[in-house]
């Protein structure tokens, strides 16, 4: 058994082997070492090899799925190996022979139905990178499958935004050639994606025999169905085939045709970008406090993949994006037919996982009843829908859902049972009246008593016996007993005689059988296996008309999508107050009243506040042909960095189709979305936190076009001040002049605020603060002007910093504004140790002179951007101060 054990494992080097012995799946020598630390569960032994024990854990069958998605989700692939015979057969061959074994399947992270294994909103990709070396540069190109869903696609790339257009559709696996996965200039991108990335034979991406290996999974002669694709692609999507091959055996699951993704039609992000947004899933990879849980309300798990992806893949087609703007007015303004809808949908389940399942030989009785039950909402979606005048995309959605066959819906509807057990090996899934053998061989196995009792009365009815009895024994089986003075009715007569057959003489009785009893309990004996065999032909013939309406049926899924996308977004739109975004190919970014979608929800539902709204415009200004800038300054926690963001999340949102957080909204099409936003630090690579900012807006000003929207937040702030200041200055000249394109640069050097006299699109913003009684308080306004200074050490002091150090750093301000620079050093650090500063203060306080204090008063009023009340606060502080 152990050689066979190590064949097996050495052709599944790179996989942990389940290895079947009968209720278990067990593992052996470092397999078992390695999932006994991961699943927690007891690591023993069994027998020895080469004079060492052998490590072994096991895990149950009927719970295999529970392990294998704690082996999955931490990135573990498992060779599944099953017992192909019985027991008894392999008794046959010898008493020591070996039960045949063979892996049937290898799960892997991107290859994995079983419904316990999934995120139900949550797509699970295969990707594969296609690479093929050309006369003057190399040529890449992704591919990528949900297997679970059938979705299938393809697109170029390229080195400088392979990382990137990865991120986009966030694969579980990535598979490359090895000799790719070994190429130096790759190696970094591999190595930030590391164990998703598995390395593949090189045959597997041969770009020369894709054609063939794709004609045979696809069953068809020629290609040219399918679309030109260049050599790039055909490695990609050759090598995606191969590996599902590979990891399936002999299973063939139902995927789509291979769609392309042309360049340029989605918003292109970057990964340093997309994470600091937190489109899909906050830094610390929660879904929790990400835009997308904030705006999804989706009924279905297909209709939260949906939304998840065109969160990830914004269009840049005004045209696309007003038909997905057309759905959501068409719900907003239809609100009875929106709430129908969706309460269709929430009873809808997931057809497209479970036509996936059952094409995979995976697949149970409740599968089939998913698929019945979709289709019965797709019926009833279309007659909601049908009647009414509906918006491009909507009525795309009706017609595929109208393409279902109606035949398929009918014969699961008449051929499943209420209801359906998990394992089709159970039975009892095929509904009473639809098959008539079956209910003949479930009376037989349920009511064998009645059956026999029928008989024995039919019986004594033909014979005149009254004492006649059909009774069992393990010996003789079903007899008919009378006693011996009634055993002449059944013996005088040739046709008794040739009908009763005599069994067995008693002192007292007789027994006999007849040719129907012998049949009768030929059928009660085998009515059971022959009923599950039965239901499992039912099932067989079900699941093969499904896999025949395979592509209908995932036309009618990625329907239901839409529209639960649409109408989801029509609510939300509906109780956050959104407006429709205005989108067309100008270069206009004028929104209106502005808010932060998370942000807004968040201080809503902790502090029961409003959100603060803003406007932004960075539109050409009269007689200018590129968008405009904004300085942004102001005080830390003045909300600086949520505006910077939520202008980004606008765009993402508007783009993706979606109304947005704001009374007005103009966008033209971005094509590149950057964002510098935050502080971190990629030490494992000898990065410093100045160093990735620097690699970050490096990144930004080399990609950025006139189209681009960049949001850029203290840049410099990782090195010495003039340095720091002298980087900031340069990098806004360049964005005008030579990106060009629309931008919110954020910074705390308020000298770059004279750029304006220079720059003619830059244009001076400032965060609003407000000073009463020696505190600050930030209003979180925008507003046209620059900040005077960042009020660093108030938030210092908010954030719990000791009174002494507080007060310290005052004193060293203040004595820096006067002049004492670094020139004099000398002059602070007199004054120290601090804390003895901070004590001698205390102790004998010496209050700074009126005066002063009400000259730096009368210094930071401007009275052109007061407003009344702020000019009466003002006067009344300023007369404290003259009285004192």
């Amino acid at each position: 058994m152990m050689q066979q054990y190590l064949e097996i494992k050495a052709a599944n080097a790179d996989s942990l082997l389940f290895y079947r012995m009968g209720d278990f799946y067990e593992l052996f020598f470092e397999d078992a070492e390695i999932a006994s630390r991961a699943l927690g569960i007891t690591l023993t032994k069994r027998g020895k090899h080469q004079g060492e024990d052998i490590p072994m854990c096991g895990v149950p069958i009927h719970a295999a799925d529970d392990y294998l998605q704690k082996l999955i989700a931490q990135g573990y692939r498992v060779a599944v190996c099953e017992q192909l015979e019985d027991p008894a057969e392999a008794k046959k061959r010898g008493s020591k022979s070996v039960v045949r074994r063979d892996v049937t399947r290898l799960v892997t992270p991107g290859t994995v139905t079983e419904e316990k294994l999934l995120d139900p909103s949550e797509a699970c990709y295969l990707m594969a990178l296609g690479r093929v070396k050309g006369a003057d540069d190399a040529q890449l190109a992704l591919a990528w499958i949900d297997i679970s869903t059938g979705v299938f696609r393809v697109a170029r790339t390229a080195p400088d935004r392979l990382l990137a257009d990865i991120y986009r559709v966030d694969p579980r696996e990535l598979i490359v050639s090895e000799a790719v996965f070994h190429d130096p200039d790759l190696k970094p991108v591999f190595d930030l994606l590391g164990r998703i990335v598995v390395p593949q034979p090189p045959a597997f991406f041969d770009s020369a025999s894709a054609a063939d290996r794709l004609s045979r999974f696809y069953e068809v002669s020629t290609l040219d169905g399918f679309g030109q694709f260049s050599r790039a692609e055909l490695s990609a999507i050759s090598a995606a085939v191969a590996y599902v091959e590979k990891t399936q055996k002999a299973e063939r699951p139902p995927l789509g045709r291979p769609m392309r993704d042309e360049d340029g039609t989605s918003l292109f992000i970057d990964p340093s970008t997309r994470a600091n947004l937190e489109l899909v899933r906050t830094l610390s990879g929660s879904r929790e406090g990400s835009l997308l849980k904030a705006i999804d309300r989706t009924v279905t798990g297909a209709g939260g993949r949906l939304l998840a992806e065109r969160l990830m893949s914004p269009l840049t087609d005004p045209a696309a994006i007003g038909e997905r703007l057309d759905s959501i007015s068409f719900f907003l303004d239809e609100p009875a037919v929106r709430d129908g809808l969706r309460l269709i949908l929430k009873g809808a389940p997931d057809i497209s996982r479970a036509l996936s399942r059952i094409a995979l030989n995976r697949g149970g009785p409740r599968d089939l009843g998913a698929l019945a039950k979709g289709l019965a909402a797709a019926r009833e979606a279309v007659a909601l829908l049908a009647s009414r005048e509906l918006p491009v995309e909507l009525e795309g959605c009706v017609k595929a859902l109208k393409a279902l066959p109606v035949e398929l819906g009918q014969h699961l509807d008449a051929a499943l049972a209420d209801e359906l057990p998990l394992l089709k090996r159970d039975g009892g899934f095929v509904r009473e009246g639809y098959h008539a053998e079956l209910d003949e061989m479930r009376a037989l196995r349920d009511q064998s008593r009645r059956v026999i009792a029928g008989m024995e009365r039919d019986l004594i009815e033909e014979t005149g016996i009254r004492s006649l009895k059909i009774r069992h024994n393990n010996i003789l089986g079903y007899y008919i007993e009378v006693t011996a003075n009634n055993a002449s009715v059944l013996t005088d007569s040739p046709e008794a005689k040739a009908r009763f057959i005599h069994r067995q003489t008693m002192a007292n009785a007789m027994r006999f059988t007849t040719t129907e009893l012998a049949d009768l309990e030929s059928k009660i004996a085998n009515a059971a296996d022959r009923a599950l065999a039965i239901e499992l032909a039912v099932f067989d013939q079900l699941a093969q008309e499904v896999v025949a309406a395979a592509e209908q049926v995932r036309g009618a899924a990625n329907a239901l999508a839409v529209l639960d996308v649409s109408s989801a977004l029509a609510v939300l739109a509906e109780q956050e107050s959104y407006c429709r975004p205005h989108v067309d190919t100008s270069l206009d970014f004028y929104v209106e009243g502005g808010r932060h979608p998370v942000v807004e929800q968040s201080i809503r539902k902790q502090l029961g506040q409003p959100f603060v709204a803003n406007d932004c415009d960075l539109s050409p200004g009269d007689g200018q042909k590129y968008g405009a800038i904004w300085l942004l300054t102001g005080p830390n926690m003045g909300g600086k960095s949520t505006f910077l963001r939520q202008n980004a999340l606008i765009a993402v949102m508007a783009q993706m189709g979606s109304f947005v957080p704001a009374r007005v909204a103009r966008i033209g099409v971005v094509d590149r979305l950057f964002s510098r936003v935050g502080a971190s630090d990629d030490l494992a690579r000898g990065r410093s936190t100045f160093m990735v900012e620097m690699v970050e807006t490096a990144a930004i000003l080399n990609q950025a076009t006139e189209r681009s929207l960049v949001i850029l937040d203290e840049i410099g702030r990782g090195t010495a001040t003039f340095d720091g200041l002298s980087i900031a200055w340069a990098a806004v000249e360049y964005l005008h002049e030579h990106n060009r394109c629309r931008a919110l640069f954020a910074t705390h050097f308020h000298e770059m605020t004279a750029l304006t006299e220079k720059l003619n699109r830059l244009v001076n913003v400032t965060m609003r603060v407000k000073e009463f009684e020696g505190e600050v308080i930030f209003l979180h306004e925008v507003a046209r002007g620059a900040a005077d200074r960042s009020y660093g050490i108030q938030v210092a002091r908010l954030a719990g910093l000791p009174e002494a150090v507080v007060e310290r750093a005052r004193d060293v301000l203040h004595r820096l504004e006067q002049g004492e620079t670094s020139a004099k050093p000398a002059r602070i650090v007199d004054d120290l140790p601090l804390f003895a500063a901070a004590a001698e203060k205390a102790r004998a306080p010496k209050p700074e002179p009126a005066g002063n204090r009400l000259a730096e008063e009368l210094d930071r009023l401007n009275p052109d951007e007061m407003t009344p009340r702020e000019a009466l606060d003002a006067l009344y502080r300023l007369k404290e101060l003259a009285r004192k």
